[in-house]
């Protein structure tokens, strides 16, 4: 019985050693498809905690529907004839938000230091 229990425990180990290898070659893969997947992935989610950041998700209930609605909204305002105003006007407010953002995590950090 004793023996059954440690080839079972001893089982589960080279399982959970073949699962970090394993983890550690998909991170290593550097197939150009793979690679390219990995960096539109990594985009994808950045984008995400963008619509995060500015406060869509909660402020929509998170409703997928509106999100996509609102910013196909966006979109059409980028068609016009004044779309290097409104991307500039965009891009402002934006850098103004990530240096606030910046401020207040340093803030926090110092005050965590403290």
């Amino acid at each position: 019985m004793a023996s059954l229990q440690a080839s079972a425990k001893e089982a589960r180990r080279v399982q959970a050693a073949r699962r970090r290898l394993d983890a550690r070659r998909a991170r290593a893969d550097t197939r150009s498809w793979v690679v390219e997947r990995r960096d539109r992935t990594r985009r994808l989610i950045e984008l995400g905690g963008l619509v995060q950041k500015a406060g869509l998700v909660d402020l929509t209930g998170d409703d997928r529907a509106a999100l996509l609605g609102g910013l196909l909204v966006l979109a059409d305002q980028l068609v016009g004839p004044e779309r290097q105003e409104i991307a500039a006007t965009w891009r402002h407010r934006g850098r103004r938000a990530f240096e606030a953002d910046l401020l207040a995590t340093g803030k926090q950090d110092a005050a965590r230091r403290a």
